[in-house]
């Protein structure tokens, strides 16, 4: 089981993560959406497509800008992350 925690609150828990470079992405139902906010923040990958990102909003208060990305739309060789989430390892804990 991988889970990761900010600040006490746990944004996500799963034993059905996909790991692709080195990261944890997590299925849609595993992910605490009611602790993520869309971010402004899009970027490319050249291999897996467009990415959207997610602020940490914990209270309604944003505590961390773009702690996590997914691909909502995927190139083929991403296809199984489609809709997934990542976190990054520097904002958060992962155990």
């Amino acid at each position: 089981m991988v889970k990761v925690t900010l600040n006490g609150t746990v944004l996500a828990e799963s034993d059905k993560t996909v790991v692709v470079e080195g990261n944890h992405y997590f299925p849609p139902d595993a992910v605490n959406t009611d602790a993520l906010s869309p971010s402004q923040t899009h970027t490319t990958c050249p291999w897996k497509g467009v990415a959207s990102y997610y602020d940490a909003t914990i209270g309604g208060k944003t505590v961390v800008n773009d702690v996590a990305w997914y691909y909502p739309e995927t190139k083929e060789k991403a296809n199984n992350i489609k809709g997934y989430v990542a976190f990054y390892k520097n904002k958060v804990n992962i155990e």
